[in-house]
């Protein structure tokens, strides 16, 4: 996926609520992506708006009729690559998994469930070309040690999964995000030969200033950038050393993917567009795509709301025009 390069759109994210329904891809936005030259759609799902009562081995078939197959076909009537994600997944999600009932981690139930899932998607898209859709198996495994999850837990059920998607499909491209919510590197599963996703919101502070769904946001330090935060002196050569492991395992032969980053609307403008330039800037030394989260709100390009952004009109939509243009221009690998 290294030439891979877009949004997450959130059209099936995420039901905290029980009225709430997945809604129709915005046809207008797809198209205005794919006009600018990005070519990679992750879609994070909730196994909640097709599941009830945790009944995980009989999902509402409707719902996949109506919405995902719906998000594939418009994705590949213009050329998008859609990534197939498990936002949340039977027995874990990184936001409210107070919300579930069994742990992914530790409870058969729960890996069941997320087994059949896969294997009912393989089932589904077999046939379907590798340049169209691929499979993201969990959103942002957590940190060690949390909700039962332990590295051995955690490649137990991300090896079983695999096996079971390739026994059905066995050249499907999956994607596994890392450990600690996708910011920790996986090599002992170097040899999966799947892809690995990392993240991109190291600093936190710079990041999810003032993000009120964080632990302990109030007490963070405010942002600097670059400059010195938890005793670390944050710069570009910082942000390059910060994924060091992940550098390590794509050695061994791993393809590396950026799945999620993004900068909170409270965060300076200028420091955001510093921050942010200095990020895109290593991954295009690496030859790294990767996909903002998301398009349109407080971390996307689109009607952000960050203080003394310059917005301009395109084809709509009240865009970030610089911050755009860093996208565009960190798209290519180094040569």
């Amino acid at each position: 996926m290294e030439n891979k390069y877009g949004f997450n759109f959130l059209w099936m994210f995420a039901k905290f609520e029980k009225d709430t329904k997945p809604t129709a891809p915005n046809l207008r936005e797809l198209d205005f992506i794919a006009e600018k030259g990005f070519n990679f759609v992750r879609v994070p799902t909730d196994y909640k708006f097709w599941t009830k009562d945790f009944d995980y081995l009989n999902p509402d078939e409707k719902i996949f009729e109506t919405f995902i197959d719906v998000y594939l076909d418009e994705c590949t009537k213009r050329g998008l690559h859609m990534s197939l994600n498990i936002h949340r997944a039977p027995g874990y999600c990184v936001n409210r998994n107070d919300l579930e009932k069994h742990s992914l981690w530790t409870d058969k139930e729960a890996l069941d469930g997320f087994i059949f899932l896969w294997e009912h998607f393989a089932k589904r898209y077999k046939g379907i070309s590798n340049d169209l859709i691929s499979f993201d198996l969990v959103n942002e495994p957590p940190h060690i040690g949390r909700h039962g999850c332990t590295r051995d837990a955690h490649e137990k059920v991300i090896r079983e999964t695999i096996a079971a998607i390739r026994k059905i499909d066995p050249t499907r491209e999956i994607v596994i995000n890392g450990l600690a919510c996708g910011h920790t590197a996986l090599p002992e599963l170097a040899d999966a030969e799947v892809i690995h996703s990392g993240r991109g919101y190291q600093p936190f502070q710079v990041s999810h200033h003032k993000a009120q769904w964080i632990d302990d946001w109030e007490n963070m330090e405010p942002p600097v950038y670059p400059g010195i935060l938890d005793g670390m002196n944050w710069d570009r050569t910082a942000l390059a050393e910060s994924y060091k492991e992940w550098r390590e395992v794509e050695a061994e032969g791993v393809k590396i993917h950026i799945g999620e980053f993004g900068c909170f609307n409270k965060t300076p403008n200028d420091m955001a567009l510093r921050w942010l330039s200095d990020l895109m800037g290593c991954w295009k030394d690496f030859g790294w795509g990767y996909a903002m989260w998301n398009f349109k709100g407080p971390f996307g390009i689109c009607d952000h709301g960050r203080p003394d952004a310059r917005f301009e009109k395109l084809n709509g939509f009240n865009i970030d025009v610089e911050l755009l243009d860093l996208m565009l221009n960190n798209r290519r690998r180094k040569k």
